[in-house]
């Protein structure tokens, strides 16, 4: 079977998702456009370069919604006859993107393909299209649906994760990403977002509040206390499930829970012959992909199972892994998963994650992949592996390894 290689990975900062964010003012579909421009010009791609645009958008409504993928294909300065595909994997979006771009490279369909995502969430609300599983009795009922957030407080109370344990790694994850912005860790991936007349909008992600410490976070009332103890009651509906819990922990708050912001980001993933053509050095073969289904109310364990199934299905270990990126949508998410493998913190997002810089739902798997790519690099590292929970109960992997 013929190789994926990854040649390129860029993000746009992260800006706060809210109409005094930096990047309020930028539309989905132009976000994208400048990071697919910024993939063309670092590359010197000419014409038909790659094959299609796979491009992934959770909240897909309004200025987000019909094929997001090719309006911004047709909004940038790619050549027309490359198509785009828009896709939702919720949460998994960029990732799912990178990942079918690279199982067409190396089924033959295509030498390139530029896959990621994007989300601006300051202009799009999540849960605004209204998502069956949330708002259908038939469906919500049947499933013992409950809101992300009473979810990961779930997980927190059936595995005994305290507030203190997740507060402290919100703490680590604002350090490290300060630490790796003042040291330039992101200088080669992060593009400035520029406005037409060429003046710089954002060039650093702006959702960093480095000051946190213990105190600070102590002052936070929790965030999905008050739905899941009051009406409607969302307690209630997950003792159903779990009727071993005699009360849920609620331990999350903004401060230790992923944040809503604005982004975009994008990979270019190609064959060996693609990289000769156009004269690239691939940076790191994507190595395996995967995806899994989970239980429904819980929703968040996803990481767990879909790297067992990684690991399995291509014959590794967890100590074959030498970094991981697990998407901090919230801090008992990646405290589970270090608890499932034994793994150190010093190997689990080491330049911080989500908690500290933003989660751009649609944009976030692109994201992190290019994250553990550039760290690969930088550590002088050769295998890392990339994971996110998923609303509604699944888990998405790939494994990258330098070349």
């Amino acid at each position: 079977m013929t190789e994926a290689y990854i040649y390129d990975a860029l993000r746009t900062p992260r800006g706060k998702g809210r109409k005094d964010g930096s990047l309020h003012e930028v539309t989905a579909a132009r976000l994208s456009s400048l990071t697919l421009n910024a993939v063309k010009d670092r590359n010197n791609l000419e014409g038909h370069a790659v094959e299609d645009v796979i491009w992934g958008n959770v909240t897909q409504v309004m200025e987000q919604g019909g094929c997001l993928a090719r309006t911004a294909v047709l909004g940038s300065d790619l050549d027309e006859r490359i198509p785009g595909l828009a896709i939702n994997r919720f949460c998994a979006s960029g990732m799912e993107a990178v990942n079918l771009a690279a199982n067409q490279v190396k089924g033959g369909a295509g030498m390139a393909y530029i896959a990621g995502g994007v989300e601006m969430m300051g202009r799009v609300a999540m849960g605004s299209d209204g998502a069956a599983i949330a708002v259908d009795p038939s469906l919500a009922i049947d499933q013992y649906f409950v809101p992300q957030g009473i979810s990961a407080d779930i997980i927190a109370t059936e595995y005994g994760f305290s507030r203190d344990d997740a507060d402290q790694l919100a703490i680590a994850s604002q350090q490290r990403a300060k630490k790796a912005w003042d040291e330039g860790r992101f200088a080669n991936s992060v593009i400035k977002v520029k406005d037409q007349n060429g003046l710089t909008i954002l060039d650093h992600d702006e959702y960093m509040r480095p000051q946190t410490d213990m105190q600070s976070l102590g002052s936070l009332n929790p965030a999905f206390q008050a739905m899941g103890e009051v009406m409607p009651g969302f307690d209630k509906v997950a003792m159903l499930k779990y009727p071993h819990l005699e009360k849920i922990n609620h331990i999350h708050h903004a401060g230790n829970s992923s944040g809503i912001v604005d982004g975009a980001a994008a990979v270019l993933i190609g064959n060996k012959e693609f990289g000769e053509k156009y004269g690239l050095k691939p940076r790191a073969r994507i190595r395996a992909t995967t995806k899994i289904g989970t239980d429904p109310t819980i929703m968040l364990t996803g990481p767990v199972p879909a790297t067992k199934k990684i690991l399995a299905d291509n014959g590794m270990n967890i100590s074959d892994i030498d970094l991981f990126e697990v998407n901090e949508a919230f801090a008992s998410v990646v405290m589970l998963f270090m608890d499932a493998f034994g793994v150190d913190h010093d190997k689990v997002n080491v330049n911080g994650g989500s908690i500290a810089m933003g989660h751009p739902l649609g944009a976030t798997g692109a994201m992190i992949i290019g994250t553990l790519l550039d760290e690969l690099e930088r550590a002088d590292k050769e295998v890392g592996l990339a994971t996110l929970c998923i609303a509604s109960g699944m888990g998405a992997a790939t494994i990258i390894e330098r070349v």
